[in-house]
């Protein structure tokens, strides 16, 4: 089975110029380098704000079609719901051959298509997840995220969760197991890069992890264990009243972290417990949603009072929402906006 990756021709413009911590000696955390990106990037999971919000400047056409504003199309070996990353000239997209029986990363020029490398990252073990998991899920559905030096990606292989680092041209620097994995629907949570960290998360109903790595190294930095429940979402890094807090829903808990330290700095009862969406935010309030075994929509006050601003139970399971000028959007499950 294979996928295309499509680009939308103005898309392309200006590209040319472009609960217990814990860790086995655990690295200390620091700054890092400044990571910086062109506006025309898209170095991660929901872009470099982390809410699915483009730079004002680009503007992508509306419509489309087999003919109509694409740029280039290229077919996409195997199957998976990553989505594409680009920095620079290089969009770099996950996926998973069953055929092959492999889970790599692909890497190709953004503006002809051309494919520039396909990196091999775990082989086998394809059979458990596709008689277990949801049929509707897929072997490679986090998104490579990008601290413009190195790619990091997170898959689901042989009964465990591995973070791996590339090189931009498609060389393994290192890989982490992070935690076994009991599988219940799938996985799919992606990587989120703060400072010299990157953040990875595996919930499940066995042991379930939120942990942050050295960017360099693969080392743990921290570590915190979760309920062992089935949960879908990735971590998000939002500066929300005031400060930075590392946003994690789902377990039927709403979490803030530290994200350089790993420390709990405020939970709530709330949510759900299987979530998919993402965590967004006003700058006060953040928005979280879930869809099993119970619908459910909410705002938060992100200040650690744990007051909820109100809540409701619509089913915005899958879809992550955006928030724009005092307005929530969301697409529904059935496919509705709203």
């Amino acid at each position: 089975m294979s996928r295309c990756l499509l680009v939308f021709g103005l898309m392309m413009l200006g590209a040319s110029g472009t609960g217990l911590v814990f860790a086995a000696e655990p690295s200390k955390p620091s700054a890092g380098e400044r990571i910086e990106f062109a506006s025309t990037d898209w170095p991660w999971w929901r872009g470099p704000n982390r809410n699915g919000i483009a730079a004002a400047d680009q503007k992508p056409p509306l419509k489309w079609s087999e003919s109509e504003n694409v740029l280039w199309q290229t077919p996409i070996p195997g199957r998976g719901h990553s989505s594409p990353t680009v920095v620079g000239d290089q969009v770099f997209l996950a996926t998973a051959e069953h055929d092959r029986e492999v889970q790599s990363v692909l890497c190709f020029r953004r503006q002809t298509g051309e494919k520039l490398w396909q990196t091999e990252i775990h082989r086998g073990a394809f059979e458990p997840v596709l008689k277990k998991g949801n049929t509707k899920s897929s072997l490679a559905s986090s998104t490579v995220a990008c601290d413009g030096q190195r790619l990091f990606i997170n898959f689901l292989h042989d009964g465990a969760v591995y973070t791996t680092a590339l090189s931009r041209d498609g060389k393994q620097l290192w890989q982490t197991k992070i935690t076994d994995y009991v599988l219940h629907q799938g996985f799919g949570s992606s990587p989120a890069i703060y400072q010299s960290l990157v953040i990875v998360s595996a919930d499940n109903k066995g042991t379930g992890v939120i942990a942050a790595l050295d960017r360099a190294t693969g080392s743990f930095v921290w570590k915190q264990e979760r309920p062992k429940f089935p949960n879908y979402t990735s971590p998000i890094i939002l500066n929300v009243a005031g400060r930075d807090q590392l946003f994690f829903t789902g377990c039927d808990l709403v979490t803030s972290f530290d994200p350089l330290t790993g420390k709990k700095l405020w939970e709530i009862e709330g949510s759900t417990t299987e979530c998919v969406t993402s965590t967004v935010t006003d700058g006060q309030l953040i928005f979280t949603s879930g869809g099993y075994p119970k619908n459910h929509l909410s705002a938060v006050k992100a200040d650690g009072s744990g007051k909820i601003a109100w809540e409701n139970g619509a089913r915005v399971y899958v879809p992550s929402m955006l928030v724009r000028d005092g307005y929530l959007y969301s697409v529904l499950d059935a496919g509705v906006a709203m």
